[in-house]
């Protein structure tokens, strides 16, 4: 027989759950990238029915679970080819999980509207047409200094920006983490509404658990590059760290953030608009510089502070880059 509280109210108890398994098979596709991903393997990750599972994950995700693999393959095929220009498309082409170089071909094109080629030569790339209108601003250089700290023996670059602020970043292990999060699929960029929310939702959770205490980490992972994917169907996830084996439930899911080697940029922002140049800045300005290419394991911020408690209300906030030599 229902409860009181599940007649009165079952559907977003039911939905919970289902977004939840649906989360752990994206959790799955994106860790088992090269692998063959069947229907029975995704299915039974998911704990549904091979028979219903395919109609449920399109009616979560929005897309068919072919179209979503394909789409996250290719997607991470082209970060791969702007970011590593050493690499051959065939090795890129297998290495994101597609059988051959025809199929991948076949892919790419329909999806981006050109070859892979013309892909990496930058032919109609997002940001080509401000380079052209601005090519005196895009060629300018900040300052760059390195160094290695004295007490960590770690590497440090200090960058002169072109408004005389100085950005300090380090190139530093960090460790593996389990964090528990509720995840977004949508536009999230400079709508805070969106971050207040998630992050609501799981400090409700985690309070009640006793899982917020003073080591605890917040954080927010990024699983898709804005510059590939479509606004709506960027994710982000809202993250706290957790023990080990911490038991999760509804919409709440785990995953384990790779540690190694990052770039850690720290800023102080005035607010929400401010996180996407300050991401740009790392790319843009200091990556070409720093003898270093992106990793492809979760890029993430880091927050230092509660925005609400500092006087003027920043945020001050570590940009996660993870890196390998270039």
């Amino acid at each position: 027989m229902m409860s009181g509280s599940d007649k009165n109210n079952p559907v977003p108890s039911t939905r919970a759950e289902y977004i939840s398994r649906i989360n752990r098979v994206i959790d799955y596709i994106e860790t088992h990238m090269d692998r063959e991903l069947t229907l029975k393997k995704l299915a039974h990750v998911a704990c549904f029915s091979p028979f219903h599972f395919h109609r449920i994950f399109k009616a979560i995700v929005g897309e068919t679970l072919n179209q979503f693999i394909n789409r996250v393959r290719v997607q991470k095929a082209a970060a791969q080819l702007a970011a590593n220009p050493g690499k051959s498309i065939t090795e890129i082409a297998l290495d994101t999980g597609f059988s051959g170089s025809a199929t991948f071909a076949r892919s790419f094109k329909n999806h981006f509207g050109m070859s892979a080629s013309q892909w990496r030569a930058g032919k109609k790339r997002s940001h080509s047409k401000n380079c052209k209108a601005n090519r005196k601003k895009c060629e300018e250089i900040p300052r760059v200094t390195r160094y290695v700290d004295s007490t960590t023996q770690t590497l440090n670059w200090r960058i002169e920006m072109r408004d005389k602020k100085l950005l300090n970043i380090e190139v530093k292990e960090m460790p593996d983490v389990q964090v528990a999060y509720v995840r977004h699929i949508g536009p999230y960029k400079g709508d805070s509404r969106v971050f207040d929310d998630l992050f609501t939702r799981l400090m409700n959770w985690a309070g009640p658990r006793d899982l917020i205490g003073p080591d605890t980490k917040v954080m927010s992972v990024y699983h898709d590059d804005p510059e590939i994917t479509e606004e709506e169907k960027l994710r982000v996830s809202a993250c706290i760290t957790v023990p080990d084996g911490t038991p999760v439930d509804g919409e709440i899911g785990t995953m384990k953030i790779d540690g190694g080697r990052f770039a850690v940029a720290g800023f102080e922002l005035t607010g929400s608009e401010d996180y996407e140049p300050a991401w740009n800045m790392v790319f843009s300005e200091w990556l070409p510089e720093s003898g270093f290419q992106p990793d492809d394991r979760l890029c993430y911020e880091l927050y230092k502070n509660d925005p609400k408690d500092h006087p003027d209300g920043h945020h001050i906030v570590d940009i996660c880059i993870p890196v390998k030599p270039l």
